[in-house]
């Protein structure tokens, strides 16, 4: 059973940030897109690491934005094997890293930033 709690992010080009997603996290796309009439994504469904995560263009008129670059209230929690590893790609591929990988009494944790303005922490537990 898929978690009764799923993330539904907007970003400013959705079909960039799947095909970012997929290429970088893992990313699995459910399913072909839901496009709208004028021609953005009004939704789309993935799986990261088990994940169910749902993406959208931003529809500014139904006060559904896009992050903004000063900062976003919320931080995507994801666990993986390899934090070192993930972020140096992560980093050739587009993202920003707000923390450098580091060891903590929770595992190795980093911060990125995609290109998208979602911010994860990743987390490789101890």
């Amino acid at each position: 059973m898929d978690s009764p709690l799923t993330p539904y992010l907007a970003v400013a080009d959705a079909r960039a940030a799947v095909a970012w997603y997929a290429a970088h996290l893992g990313a699995e796309l459910v399913g072909d897109p839901i496009e709208m009439p004028d021609g953005r994504v009004g939704h789309a469904e993935m799986r990261i690491r088990g994940a169910r995560v749902f993406l959208s263009d931003a529809h500014p008129e139904l006060a559904v934005l896009a992050p903004d670059p000063a900062g976003v209230p919320v931080t995507l929690h994801l666990e993986l094997d390899d934090v070192d590893g993930l972020v140096g790609r992560l980093r050739d591929a587009g993202a920003s890293v707000d923390r450098e990988p580091g060891d903590t009494p929770a595992g190795r944790i980093a911060v990125v930033r995609d290109p998208f303005g979602h911010r994860w922490m990743l987390n490789q537990p101890s």
